[in-house]
């Protein structure tokens, strides 16, 4: 018997301004995930973005219609670009990324 051949794909990449050892990082990371046929999705939770970087709650896969993933798909360089704009821009209760980098002892408010 023969073995079975082994897949490996990469599906997921996370994008943030903070440092992964950062005790916030996850608060302030969006990832880019894999939703097959050559198509990423911008994600934050179970928020996905469009190319204009508006987060819009991903509905489940029965009921996301053929417009909805229009706007809410890309090709993965563009998917990373969307999340590298978004990335600066977040907040977590409140907070923005600037606020978080400065206290850590960055400067970048």
């Amino acid at each position: 018997m023969t073995d079975p051949e082994v897949f490996v794909r990469p599906t997921r990449y996370d994008v943030s301004c903070l440092p992964e050892d950062d005790i916030n990082a996850r608060h302030y990371t969006l990832t880019v995930e894999y939703r097959g046929r050559g198509l990423w999705a911008v994600m934050d939770g179970p928020y996905a973005y469009d190319a204009n970087g508006v987060k819009d709650y991903e509905p489940s896969p029965s009921n996301r219609e053929d417009a909805w993933l229009a706007t809410h798909r890309f090709d993965m360089d563009t998917a990373l670009a969307i999340a590298q704009q978004v990335a600066p821009n977040m907040t977590c209760n409140g907070h923005t990324v600037a606020e978080a980098l400065a206290e850590r002892g960055g400067e970048h408010v």
